[in-house]
């Protein structure tokens, strides 16, 4: 069964709950009102709200974050993609969008959240226009979960990922993910 609005509710509300990032309460209150209202914020379509993305933050025994270079928006990101009909979880869809953009298959995983945890970071982050796609500006929930592998053989696999890099967490931005790493032990 597809992963439904009521779950992600429950999920969102597990994480504003369970890690208190204030700042990110401001931002996820869209998303809770969104929910409410219910807009399809699943769909990759919906620009008046926003919609969500599920995404993986890798480390690798180095402790350090797997970034993927997009071409649209140009910029480094983890791993992420927009969640599908057929996912029947956030975190087996966060593995699908891993394998996907790095060719790193879930079974060189070598710990991964269980199907019912809350994401590790829920970034809100704007989107640019493209106006050669019709898409106007629009935020992203990137529901981000954390990976651990031992070893990968990362090769970007999806046309708007040209490269990537294994980042220390130390040299990830100041804010968001990287506060978020240095809480549990990396950087």
């Amino acid at each position: 069964m597809a992963v439904n609005h009521s779950e992600i509710r429950d999920v969102l509300f597990h994480y504003l709950e369970h890690y208190r990032y204030p700042p990110e309460a401001n931002q996820l209150i869209r998303l809770v009102r969104a929910l409410d209202e219910g807009h399809d914020v699943t769909s990759p379509a919906e620009y008046r709200i926003g919609h969500l993305t599920i995404g993986a933050v890798v480390i690798d025994q180095d402790r350090r974050v797997l970034l993927v270079r997009h071409t649209n928006p140009d910029r480094w990101l983890t791993p992420s993609g927009h969640l599908r009909p057929d996912d029947t979880s956030l975190v087996g869809a966060s593995l699908r969008e891993l394998e996907q953009q790095t060719a790193i298959p879930s079974r060189h995983i070598a710990s991964s959240p269980d199907e019912q945890s809350a994401p590790f970071d829920i970034d809100a982050w704007r989107v640019p226009a493209d106006p050669l796609s019709d898409v106007p500006e629009h935020v992203r929930f990137d529901f981000r979960y954390a990976h651990w592998v031992d070893e990968a053989d990362v090769r970007p696999f999806i046309a708007d990922s040209t490269r990537f890099s294994w980042l220390p967490a130390d040299e990830l931005h100041p804010c968001g993910l990287r506060s978020k790493l240095s809480a549990v032990g990396v950087g």
